[in-house]
């Protein structure tokens, strides 16, 4: 095996040495992302709604008091003034006993709790994709860049061979440009593969706010198993009903269609039982001054309101609650249609991605037989420079779309189970056993290309080589 230099690697990582794997920066992310802080406030906000719709069911007790001072002239039948104060205060309690927006709004609020429940558990599944997501691609970035480093010294190394063959006089000045070519391509690739580590490390520290070292590689040879049900059908069914923006938007026509009610309702009586206890210094003018009344009073009775006529707000208020249960119907049936292609396309990335993996572990084998091939058939004559570098090309190419796909395929897992619901942490921790801890900040490991030595001079003319009939090329004039 050829391990992939990775030193280049080194200078991105800052911190401990010690590896992080999928779980542990999902934990860190729940403390810090500031997108899934901020749904959770969101929800504990949409669950006072229940407390709020239930309040409107429970007795109403207010308190009032009232002082008052008057200045009083009588001129009839005889003339008289005085100066007192009135004072008053009262309790009084509300009991509604037929309200049906009352009722409605309680319905209301407990539906509204259910759907911020719901909220929170979709914000949390979002969180988990973002993380992995956030956490292969920075996994896929490190490897393809491990790689193109690997493949710019391969193109060095070819690059050398071909001077060498040129010097001899067994090659043409073209196959030093083509190597010439070769790596400075690479070179360039690696330039652009470092910007991508970083700014993948960068997304990840946005979720978990740390720099992370080392994390923990993917194992090699991971075998993927096909979804269980193996029917697509089956999954998009069930998404139909059980993916978390499908019982919201049901929730959320349920709570329209109260609304309606709870409208229609502002054309009804209300009836409250109402008691209350009050205190009364009132004092009366008499021709002799102000006399003095003190009493207290307690009253029980039931209260009818009948609204007659309200300027047409009623009305109004009746037609736009249903404008909006018609929308929430909409996007009820819009959330069902998005989650069964949603699931299908989970299903479909899923399967593609392992029949992807097998073809790509395939390809890699085959792409590495035609190096090594290519490379040997370069010493004897019989492959020319620019197939060995087409030949290390492919392979290094096949070598990322391999990881890719891998990454790929493991992201499809989890879209799939939240696609239909039901991603937890339970989902990640069977991810993250299939990382391998130890193998954090070690050099990648590819198949060995280096083809075994002939013993010989390579760059000799050989009897049987076509390559023999070409005559050595005269000096290139520098000058010219």
């Amino acid at each position: 095996m050829k391990r992939l230099p990775f030193f280049a690697l080194a200078s991105l990582f800052i911190g401990s040495a010690h590896a992080e794997d999928l779980l542990q920066v999902y934990r860190d992310a729940v403390e810090f992302d500031a997108q899934y802080m901020s749904a959770k406030a969101q929800s504990v906000a949409d669950t006072e709604r229940k407390t709020q719709g239930l309040a409107g069911l429970l007795p109403q007790i207010g308190a009032s008091a009232a002082t008052q001072y008057n200045d009083v002239s009588i001129r009839q039948p005889i003339s008289g003034s005085g100066r007192y104060n009135t004072n008053n205060w009262g309790v009084q309690l509300t009991q509604p006993l037929f309200r049906v927006q009352n009722w409605q709004q309680f319905k209301q609020g407990e539906l509204a709790a259910t759907v911020a429940e719901l909220q929170l558990t979709n914000a949390r599944q979002d969180l988990m994709l973002r993380v992995a997501n956030a956490y292969f691609d920075l996994l896929n970035s490190q490897e393809t860049l491990a790689s193109i480093v690997a493949q710019k010294n391969a193109a060095e190394q070819q690059l050398g061979l071909a001077k060498k063959s040129f010097e001899v006089g067994a090659t043409t000045i073209t196959d030093v440009y083509e190597s010439q070519s070769r790596f400075d391509l690479a070179a360039a690739g690696e330039s652009a593969a470092i910007a991508d580590v970083e700014v993948k490390l960068q997304t990840l520290r946005q979720l978990t706010g740390k720099r992370y070292g080392p994390l923990a590689p993917l194992r090699s040879g991971v075998h993927f198993n096909r979804p269980q049900p193996d029917d697509v059908m089956q999954w998009a069914k069930s998404a139909e009903m059980d993916n978390l923006s499908v019982q919201m938007t049901k929730l959320n026509y349920d709570i329209a269609d109260r609304q309606v009610t709870s409208s229609r309702a502002g054309h009804l009586p209300t009836v409250d039982l109402v008691a209350s206890y009050g205190h009364q210094h009132a004092p009366v003018m008499d021709v002799m001054g102000p006399v003095d009344y003190a009493y207290n009073s307690t009253q029980v009775g039931v209260q009818l309101q009948v609204p007659i006529f309200a300027g047409g707000y009623t009305q109004s208020k009746v037609r736009e609650s249903l404008a909006l249960r018609d929308r929430a119907r909409s996007d009820y049936e819009n959330a069902q249609r998005s989650a069964h292609l949603g699931a299908q396309q989970a299903y479909l990335g899923l399967t593609s991605g392992i029949a992807q993996v097998a073809g790509y572990e395939a390809a890699l084998l085959s792409s590495r037989s035609a190096v090594e091939a290519n490379k040997l058939g370069y010493q004897v004559g019989v492959r020319i420079n620019i197939d060995v570098l087409n030949a290390e090309t492919q392979f290094y190419d096949t070598f990322r779309q391999l990881a890719r796909a891998r990454y790929d395929t493991l992201l499809a897992q989890l879209r799939l189970k939240n696609a239909v619901g039901n991603l937890s942490e339970e989902d990640l921790q069977i991810v993250n056993g299939l990382l391998d801890p130890a193998s954090a900040g070690k050099p990648i490991a590819l198949p060995d290309t280096t083809p075994p030595t002939l013993g010989k001079d390579e760059f000799a003319p050989r009897s049987e080589s076509p390559r023999k009939s070409i005559p050595r090329r005269p000096s290139v004039d520098k000058s010219r």
